[in-house]
């Protein structure tokens, strides 16, 4: 595996909306055509799902048999959480817009795995 460092400061949230809409502002000037706008708008739309990775790496250390954690399984854990969670949002979606709903709700929820083979094993985690 190569040896790659993983920047802490990428995945942790922004504390200061404001400072959020003036980086947009800026980016929005700059750029031109409909294209970037919808880039922008993608990676806005990233930062929202990313989890903080020493959030993550605090979790796995609270495991008592864990010792020490390699930076690269922390982002890996990290990103797996990420694309699942982003996974199930998406599944359960589908029921919410069946039911012509605008909320995500948490029998939309237990829809999509219920529903879902690759989620069976969730069953009864949400009683």
């Amino acid at each position: 595996m190569a040896n790659t460092e993983v920047d802490d400061s990428t995945y942790e949230e922004e504390s200061d909306e404001s400072n959020i809409i003036v980086d947009l502002e800026g980016l929005q000037d700059s750029l031109e055509g409909p294209d970037t706008i919808l880039q922008v708008d993608e990676e806005q739309r990233e930062k929202l799902v990313r989890l903080p990775i020493g959030r993550v790496r605090n979790i796995m250390k609270m495991d008592p048999e864990v010792n020490l954690v390699n930076q690269e399984a922390v982002f890996l854990i990290a990103k797996s959480t990420e694309l699942f969670i982003d996974s199930l949002a998406k599944e359960a979606y589908k029921y919410t817009i069946q039911t012509k709903k605008r909320t995500l709700q948490k029998r939309d929820i237990e829809n999509a795995i219920n529903n879902v083979d690759a989620l069976v094993f969730l069953e009864e985690m949400l009683e």
